[in-house]
């Protein structure tokens, strides 16, 4: 179901400082997601979230919303989108919200970081080349490489081979493209093979860096949801879960170091950053060294 709302405001500033994603601001157009991933954090009551896999809720005013907000902002800072929800989920190819919200921000000169599961990126293509000027930055979230396991716990994604695809062609029209690897999800996706599987699809298409996470969180809901959805898919797991974690809000692979390890050797050779290039005001993006 989709239903339209009227949002108070649009653009929420982000505690400061912030090195994970580089954000000054958030921007969520939709609450709700189609994609489905089995793991969503969002489905947590604390986002207030009623009925998170069956209802998008579309901030009907968010294009007024943001050409108010936008030039009263002090602080020219990078603008986030993809926290809460994805931003290109199935709707925005209808909505086409978050392209004309890129309209706007590109016209007012604002640095952008697009977090996605999708290709529908490349729709916007040259909108992102002009707000590249600035800063444009597009991370890819890729928990494993392989369709085939993306189609259980991402069931409404594209294919992590059609996200490698369009991170490509971001790559080559000069686009900053990187890697958000998480969750990484114990017992099912906690693999030194998946792990090296990952980067070096990233690598051959033109990541140029890396933002990992091992493991999940679980709580109320979010919990709820996913044990439903491990015992069709994955029997056997949801009990290991209980046992090795219990009640535990953040559920960590027991050999997370050693994958921690594993990331920063493949980063080192294949030159790929640990931490994304951040926006910079006085020269656009800023690197960071590698893992």
């Amino acid at each position: 179901m989709i239903r339209e709302i009227e949002a108070k405001t649009l653009l929420s500033s982000v505690r400061q400082p912030e090195t994970w994603f580089g954000l000054k601001y958030n921007m969520n157009l939709y609450r709700g997601c189609q994609h489905r991933c089995i793991y969503c954090d969002s489905r947590s009551e604390c986002y207030g979230i009623e009925d998170f896999d069956g209802e998008v809720l579309v901030k009907a005013n968010a294009l007024e919303r943001l050409r108010d907000e936008l030039p009263r902002k002090r602080v020219k800072g990078t603008i986030g989108t993809g926290s809460m929800n994805d931003p290109y989920m199935p709707l925005e190819a209808e909505r086409n919200l978050l392209g004309q919200a890129l309209e706007i921000i590109a016209g007012m000169r604002f640095p952008v970081h697009i977090i996605t599961k999708s290709d529908l990126v490349l729709r916007d293509l040259p909108i992102l080349e002009r707000i590249s000027e600035v800063y444009a930055a597009v991370t890819f979230t890729l928990t494993t490489a392989d369709d085939d396991l993306a189609r259980k716990v991402e069931p409404g994604a594209p294919a992590p081979s059609a996200r490698l695809r369009a991170m490509r062609a971001l790559a080559d029209h000069g686009i900053l493209t990187g890697v958000t690897m998480m969750p990484i999800l114990p017992f099912i996706e906690d693999t030194e093979e998946n792990i090296s599987d990952i980067l070096g699809k990233a690598h051959a298409a033109g990541a140029q860096y890396v933002i990992p996470a091992m493991g999940m969180t679980l709580r109320d809901r979010q919990q709820e949801y996913y044990y439903q959805q491990l015992d069709r898919l994955f029997p056997g797991v949801r009990q290991r879960y209980e046992r090795q974690f219990g009640n535990a809000y953040s559920c960590s692979p027991h050999n997370a170091k050693r994958l921690y390890q594993v990331i920063g050797e493949l980063c080192e050779r294949y030159g790929i950053a640990g931490r994304m290039p951040v926006y910079s005001p006085a020269g656009g993006g800023e690197q960071l060294p590698l893992f």
